[in-house]
């Protein structure tokens, strides 16, 4: 098993722990799931806005688990340059995270509304720590 292929297996089972958390308790504060956010207790209070709220992370971890399966058939089935495009892939569309998603969770975090504080700034760390892990396994 090569490098690029070991890397894209440990990033496929972190996701798949996020999806079975998404799936089956989105509450929790592991592995990603949505219990971080005080919006997730305070959301139960409407159950109209609770049900939605589920709906979309049921959608999250569907479009993660279509994602997972792709990942899985490229590790099988792909070549070597096809994998090396992949992570390139990888880091972009992991950096996109930094676009729209981690100005809105350091706000909320900056407003109390993330539960343990600057969560945030540990997951922006961990996801720029998975682009460079993409772009050095791209190197050897």
């Amino acid at each position: 098993m090569s490098l690029i292929q070991i890397v894209i297996l440990i990033f496929v089972f972190l996701e798949l722990s996020n999806v079975l958390m998404l799936y089956f308790s989105p509450g929790s504060k592991n592995a990603n799931a949505v219990g971080v956010f005080t919006a997730w207790e305070k959301s139960k209070q409407y159950p109209e806005i609770h049900d939605f709220i589920k709906y979309l992370i049921y959608w999250v971890a569907g479009v993660k688990l279509i994602f997972i399966l792709l990942l899985g058939m490229l590790i099988l089935f792909a070549d070597a340059e096809i994998q090396r495009f992949s992570l390139m892939i990888l880091a972009v569309a992991t950096a996109t995270f930094y676009w729209r998603l981690f100005p809105l969770i350091r706000k909320m975090d900056k407003s109390g509304e993330i539960n343990p504080k600057n969560y945030s700034i540990v997951l922006g760390i961990m996801i720029f720590a998975f682009i460079v892990i993409f772009l050095v396994a791209l190197l050897f």
